[in-house]
């Protein structure tokens, strides 16, 4: 992204696309899952529902007064994750909405684009629909 193996593009950014398990932003390809904030574009380890954790989405606790509502791109299908996970992010003020991955962009860039204080947390996909 920014700078070979750091994982950080310091800006908010639209995805252009999404597929070949990464992603595609401000002109750059990202390979991974991704962490859209407020705070910049993050690499990101989750690559199933099953290894979301409160450690890996550190970065939307840390941002969490700038944002009212996380997208959770789960993948190809729809799965569900840890609900306490859940819990403390709507104890922080965060509306979650888990869908899968190609869901999740396509409703992250309409709430970017209309300025919304949006976040997401995408699971790469090998593929889009």
């Amino acid at each position: 992204m920014a700078e070979p193996g750091q994982g950080f593009y310091p800006y908010q950014a639209g995805i252009d696309g999404y597929g070949n398990n990464g992603f595609r932003f401000a002109e750059m390809s990202h390979r991974g899952s991704l962490l859209c904030l407020p705070t910049g574009m993050h690499a990101w380890a989750a690559t199933k529902p099953s290894e979301i954790t409160l450690e890996n989405l550190q970065p939307v606790f840390d941002a969490a007064d700038q944002i009212d509502v996380l997208l959770v791109g789960l993948g190809k299908d729809i799965a569900g994750f840890d609900k306490s996970i859940r819990q403390a992010l709507r104890d922080r003020g965060i509306i979650v909405e888990a869908i899968a991955t190609g869901g999740a962009v396509r409703t992250y860039n309409i709430l970017l684009g209309e300025n919304r204080a949006v976040g997401a947390a995408l699971i790469a996909v090998e593929s889009s629909r």
